[in-house]
């Protein structure tokens, strides 16, 4: 990771999740406004295919829920608050490149699992039932949305965050890990229904957002050993290393040389004291250890 971001860091998006919620808003504004127009932005690869290429990005703009009446409103206006905290909070502690990556490699997944449905389509009608293909790709592609880069979203913020509580319904504190736990059993449990029955749209949306999850546990799981507040650090050093190269790596906590003074040293962690404490190999063993 740290090799790609060294060459494609500088493209990375901040405040990506301002972005999503705004495509959100979009997105309801079409629902309401011009409902008809929402049919022709749908993931529906069956059009893609067919030249309707823009579909690959517009599908983002689809709603995660339907608002029908004032208190669908307010709901989807603290759902907007509460995953702007989540989202944020995730990339001022993972890093914007990062982040960036999650979040694009999800809608990846995504867009991949929907030709994944057609090509099966293909397989179970035959080449020969573009018009059966076709119809069930136009109903599927509204399975597609951003409700489960949503999810994928809170299961990494549950992941990075397991020790933070939230008030369920508003008044029942809970901690976020509880519900991480939940979701994902729910989530599994809704794939396997849909599996059951044969809704493949809704099974690639799902397995999108899992497998997205599953890859950032695999690639994090000695980032998830650290404290937020410690992966907080570690993204801002490696900031301030971008800003001004001449930043140091290593610095002795006694005599303060680098190893710019000198590239033969060596430096070690006292795993003694309390705190990243940093000692060079002069020192590692005659510090008087902080506690």
């Amino acid at each position: 990771m740290s090799k790609w971001e060294k060459k494609f860091g500088k493209y990375a998006i901040p405040n990506l999740t301002i972005i999503l919620l705004g495509c959100y808003i979009v997105g309801y504004f079409f629902t309401w406004l011009l409902p008809g127009v929402m049919s022709y932005l749908t993931l529906n690869p069956y059009a893609i295919m067919h030249g309707q290429i823009w579909r690959l990005i517009t599908w983002v703009i689809a709603p995660p829920t339907v608002a029908n009446s004032y208190r669908d409103i307010i709901f989807i206006l603290i759902m907007l608050m509460f995953y702007f905290s989540l989202g944020t909070s995730l990339e001022r502690v993972w890093g914007t490149w990062r982040y960036n990556v999650y979040i694009f490699t999800g809608i990846l997944l995504t867009v991949a699992g929907s030709f994944v449905c057609m090509l099966l389509l293909y397989i179970i009608y035959g080449t020969g039932s573009a018009a059966i293909v076709g119809s069930i790709c136009s109903i599927g592609a509204w399975q597609f949305s951003t409700f489960y880069i949503n999810m994928s979203i809170f299961l990494a913020y549950a992941a990075t965050f397991p020790d933070a509580q939230v008030l369920l319904m508003f008044v029942i504190p809970v901690r976020v890990k509880w519900l991480g736990i939940a979701y994902g059993v729910m989530l599994t449990l809704e794939m396997v229904e849909f599996l059951m029955s044969g809704a493949w749209f809704s099974v690639a949306a799902i397995a999108a957002s899992l497998i997205n999850f599953l890859i950032f546990m695999l690639k994090a799981k000695n980032n998830l050993r650290l404290n937020p507040k410690q992966m907080k650090r570690r993204a801002e050093f490696r900031q301030d290393i971008k800003r001004n190269p001449k930043v140091t790596t290593h610095k002795c906590a006694v005599c303060g040389r680098t190893e710019e003074d000198d590239p033969t040293l060596e430096f070690r962690f006292c795993s003694k004291c309390n705190g990243n404490y940093e000692y060079c190999q002069y020192h590692l063993f005659t510090h008087e250890h902080k506690v």
